[in-house]
């Protein structure tokens, strides 16, 4: 185990700043813990040493004439294998890309370099982004660090996994239902997802791209959104400030910074209004996870918060999980010809999982306009419920998933929480998806264990556009409910 590869950007910043560290002995400690640990979670599928060394050594350079590349100068990242990188391998999982090297970056992966970052590499993710495990026909399946027969979540797992075990400082992902969040809950990590259209996510592959053609503006764009997963909530403000900003290539990003300034002091909690909630109607949640939600809610008020458990009133949650799948299902059905899409109906339903979110997915690729109206409607009824609620509580804590991280299993295959056989989808996703439908930001931090040593994570939403108040308060929510912890692999130096 290298400790300086474990370090949070934030110190890895302060150390270069100081002399203390160059970029390129950080990178080396990147790479050595690459070299150690990525055997066991198969996180890190394409490493680009020689343009890392490149990267960093040019950081160093700057350093030496007393100049600065940016908020993450010489700070060694990841990206997820869903964003093209000019000269750089970009499959998205998806075999009939395997081989495709774009000649241009996605908008956030430029955006990370223009604030001095250092690209490690990019790292595994379901085909096409498309599920809540990490596994494809082209680089296999990634493992959960803290157990390898658990999966490290999707479809930014193995980023995850990667920032868990110090092979990258901070990784940028992407989120339609949770896909940087569950991720960030199942490995012990820290996670952010901005305001719908908050971010460019422009080069960002999915639906079903055709080899050689540029990725443009995701069809998903008010759903989906790019995610950063860092160790440290710290790291997340000036992550999420680079990649904020007008992009000529998508209108719909508005023309200003995201916000989030310096980390607020822990009296900044004081007469803040939490919401907190142990799981939301219809979708169980372990004991593990009940009490780490009511624990972090208590140590919120220890810190001076004004706490109460609730829920939005009235807000039918089953229709909003619902709505969210018609509405991915027909974005996504949009790209596809009818006999594709067919096809693909025919294969989601046949997973076996039955829950009213794939129902919706299912119902949504093959939807009619009146049918995408009605979702819409839903949706917009749903987003007034949650900012009407939201008024009267700045912050609203509730549950990433239904547990912690389950075993390796055939997607669609119900997940057991606590006993009880849980739909697939539900059990992954449905207490992220709601916040992809609605818009809202959400930060995700690790709170507590489940008995058997599994970390459990929380969301904390905001009102929609409250990003820049979020990010400010990251770090101090992190004090006050929890932090990052060393995984077994790495508090032994024996990768399991």
């Amino acid at each position: 185990m290298n400790n300086t590869a474990l370090l949070s950007a934030t110190d890895m910043s302060r150390k270069m700043a100081t002399g203390e560290l160059s970029s390129e002995q950080i990178l080396d400690a990147v790479l050595e813990q690459i070299s150690v640990c990525n055997g066991y979670v198969n996180a890190v599928v394409t490493l680009d040493e020689s343009g890392a060394r490149a990267q960093a050594r040019r950081a160093d350079e700057a350093y030496a004439r007393g100049q600065s590349l940016g908020p993450l100068h010489g700070i060694p990242v990841t990206i997820k294998d869903s964003y093209e990188t000019a000269g750089l391998l970009t499959t998205a999982g998806f075999p009939p890309l395997k081989k495709y090297v774009p000649d241009q970056d996605a908008t956030p992966v430029a955006r990370l370099k223009a604030a001095g970052a250092v690209i490690v590499g990019k790292t595994n993710l379901p085909v096409l982004a498309g599920d809540f495990q990490t596994r494809n026909p082209i680089f296999g399946r990634s493992n959960n660090p803290w157990d390898t027969a658990r999966t490290p979540g999707g479809s930014t797992g193995g980023g995850a996994a990667a920032v868990a075990t110090g092979m990258s400082a901070l990784e940028l992902g992407s989120d339609l239902g949770g896909s940087a969040r569950l991720p960030a809950h199942y490995c012990g990590i820290s996670s952010f997802k901005p305001s719908a259209n908050r971010i460019s996510l422009v080069g960002h592959i999915t639906g079903s791209p055709v080899p050689g053609i540029r990725a443009g503006p995701s069809n998903l764009g008010f759903m989906a959104m790019p995610g950063v997963l860092t160790r440290s909530a710290a790291d997340l403000p000036a992550a999420m400030n680079a990649l904020a900003g007008r992009d000529a290539r998508w209108a719909d990003v508005p023309p200003f910074p995201l916000g989030g300034g310096p980390n607020e002091p822990m009296d900044a909690l004081k007469g803040l209004r939490v919401a907190w909630t142990g799981g939301f109607p219809g979708v169980a949640v372990n004991a593990d996870t009940g009490v780490a939600m009511r624990s972090a809610a208590q140590a919120l008020q220890d810190a001076g918060c004004v706490v109460e458990e609730c829920v939005p009133p009235g807000l039918d949650f089953a229709a909003a999980r619902e709505g969210w799948g018609e509405l991915t299902g027909s974005l996504m059905g949009a790209g596809l010809g009818l006999i594709p899409r067919t096809l693909f109906r025919w294969h989601i339903f046949m997973n076996g999982d039955r829950s009213d979110m794939k129902r919706g997915v299912v119902r949504g690729l093959g939807q009619s306009f009146s049918r995408f109206n009605q979702a819409c409607r839903q949706r917009d009824e749903t987003v007034v419920q949650i900012e009407n609620f939201l008024q009267d509580w700045d912050i609203w804590l509730c549950p990433v998933a239904s547990g912690p991280a389950f075993t390796h299993c055939k997607t669609g295959k119900p997940v057991v929480v606590d006993g009880q056989r849980v739909e697939y989808l539900k059990a992954a996703g449905g207490h992220t998806a709601l916040f992809n439908f609605t818009g809202n930001p959400v930060l995700v931090l690790p709170v507590g264990f489940s008995g058997d040593g599994l970390p459990i994570g929380a969301q904390l939403v905001a009102r929609r556009w409250g990003d820049d108040r979020l990010l400010s308060l990251a770090a101090t929510f992190e004090d006050a409910i929890g932090t990052y912890r060393l995984p077994p692999m790495l508090a032994s130096n024996i990768p399991i």
